[in-house]
């Protein structure tokens, strides 16, 4: 009986050492199971994937449509015209400088106008005078081409005037009256002008315009070109 118990505790542990061994080849067939990745397998968080970049796509730049290039217009020359109204029952004289203009519109009996404005680039004009009395003129070459407004509406056609001829006013006083003329020297010689006494007009007496002098009741006045 003595010698039965060593045997039962070598079997006893035989049998323990035989139960842990199968239980480690199991548990280690199963940590390989869930220890590696598999194909497919989702990465675990944290983990960086690399993904290839992607740029934007680039919109085509608008290039904006050449235009043609519009050569600068210059101003019109400095220069003085005179004519007369298509009906031929007045005259108009302009003179132009550095973009301003003045006109006289003269019937040569008792209407008369002043006007005054700008020339712009392209040679057109709208003036403006006392009353309400407008002039709109187009300049196209040596000549300029419009419509005054005084009393009533007349077109007129004004050539490029060569002194002597062109615009001649002379304000003054003569024996206490008040003086102001204006003449108009058409580029034939003939003339037309409105003298005011005091106010009150009238024909104008024929101007020198050589010497640019008028006498006036026995008294020499001058008359001066006018320019803007």
């Amino acid at each position: 009986m003595k010698r039965s118990g060593p045997l039962y505790t070598l079997l006893a542990g035989l049998l323990l050492a035989l139960f842990m061994l199968s239980l480690n080849a199991t548990t280690g067939t199963g940590s390989s199971s869930y220890g590696g990745e598999e194909p497919g397998a989702a990465s675990s968080p944290g983990t960086a994937t690399a993904t290839p970049s992607e740029e934007p796509a680039k919109s085509p730049s608008a290039t904006p449509s050449a235009s043609p290039s519009k050569k600068p217009q210059k101003p019109p020359p400095n220069a003085d015209y005179a004519g007369r109204t298509d009906d031929d029952t007045s005259a108009v004289s302009i003179s132009l400088r550095d973009g301003k203009a003045i006109a006289y519109y003269c019937d040569g009996r008792d209407t008369e106008s002043w006007l005054k404005g700008n020339v712009e680039d392209d040679g057109s004009m709208r003036l403006t005078g006392k009353h309400g009395a407008k002039l709109t003129g187009q300049l196209s070459g040596k000549r300029v081409r419009g419509t005054v407004d005084v009393d009533r509406s007349r077109t007129f056609t004004a050539a490029r005037a060569v002194k002597p001829s062109g615009l001649y006013r002379a304000t003054t006083e003569v024996r206490g009256a008040k003086l102001d003329g204006g003449w108009i020297v058409l580029p034939d010689g003939s003339q037309v002008g409105i003298l005011n006494r005091d106010g009150e007009p009238a024909k104008a007496p024929r101007l020198d315009p050589r010497t640019g002098t008028v006498r006036v009741d026995g008294d020499v006045v001058t008359a001066r070109p006018v320019t803007p």
